[in-house]
């Protein structure tokens, strides 16, 4: 008989079918009207009753199938009795149909840290910006994130009503990023996305200085991630703090498994692993392509500013 497959596949197998039944949440709450909007630390920093409910769904049916995996959420929540119904038990059989690259085979559940951002674009989410939303599941090993699932609830939601609502992309480094189609940005033009709702002077400055042919200002570094997979945008900038470790870690597993790069703004990797503080306090530069003639014109008073 077939060995069962790797601890890896697993993982992310059930991640998938969990970041589906999390888009229902989404589309659930949205639809029923009352959003349940809370401000968090002010009113670019909102949580509202879909961040609650998915993030429960998710972190518990991960922890149920892989207790032993470290899960960290981005929303403090009291650990009240999750009802059956937010619990997520399938998995996609077509991931673990894939063969686990041999350096990820032997891991362990308590060597995986996986981190969540049940809503990443909420305001977005709270203004009716519906494309900017995503559910993001990281998994990190050894500090670096592997593998990542990110779905978006809203895609296609302009295209009908036939249309078929919502995708699910996801990626482990050796395998590939899958539910997309990859594509790169025009040759010679340099499109940058950056935030839509947390500009500064600095944010601002960082962007004059990389002398863009045009600026797309969307919500979500989930999104933002899509829009240089799918050659939408060729870099994506973010000269602040503000950016944290469940934000990045899914895209860039998704990124570096098509051959992308992120950083923080100074070059440096983000770390994963579960004593890590959240914020990725100096910035993000993340491109599919031409990594360094992005990274070699961001001006030294950007990175002055910005402390690792």
């Amino acid at each position: 008989s077939m060995a069962s497959p790797a601890l890896l596949m697993r993982v992310v197998a059930s991640a998938y079918s969990v970041a589906e039944k999390a888009a229902t949440i989404v589309r659930n709450v949205m639809a029923a009207g009352d959003l349940g909007i809370v401000e968090k630390t002010g009113a670019n920093d909102l949580q509202t009753k879909a961040d609650r409910l998915v993030q429960m769904s998710i972190c518990a049916s991960l922890a149920r199938k892989f207790p032993k995996v470290t899960i960290i959420g981005e929303e403090e929540l009291s650990s009240d009795e999750v009802t059956e119904e937010l619990i997520e038990d399938g998995h996609c059989e077509e991931i673990l149909k894939k063969t686990c690259p041999a350096q990820y085979t032997g891991i362990k559940e308590e060597e995986l840290v996986i981190w969540v951002d049940p809503l990443d674009g909420t305001k977005e989410y709270t203004e009716g910006l519906l494309d900017h939303v995503t559910v993001l599941i990281g998994i990190a090993y050894g500090g670096k994130a592997i593998a990542g699932v990110i779905n978006q609830p809203y895609y296609n939601y302009e295209a009908g009503a036939d249309a078929v609502l919502g995708r699910t992309i996801w990626g482990v480094l050796g395998i590939g990023a899958f539910g997309f189609q990859l594509t790169e940005a025009p040759a010679g033009k340099h499109i940058i996305v950056t935030t839509r709702s947390h500009s500064s002077t600095l944010v601002n400055d960082c962007i004059s200085a990389l002398n863009p042919d045009s600026v797309i200002r969307v919500g979500g570094a989930g999104n933002k991630i899509i829009q240089l997979i799918e050659g939408k945008a060729s870099a994506y900038v973010f000269a602040s703090p503000g950016c944290k470790k469940w934000d990045t870690c899914a895209p860039e597993a998704i990124l570096h498994a098509v051959g992308g790069k992120i950083t923080d703004i100074h070059g440096n990797a983000f770390q994963y692993n579960k004593e890590v503080k959240h914020m990725n306090s100096a910035g993000v530069l993340a491109t599919l392509r031409n990594y360094d003639y992005y990274a070699s014109r961001i001006p030294n008073t950007v990175k002055q500013s910005l402390v690792p």
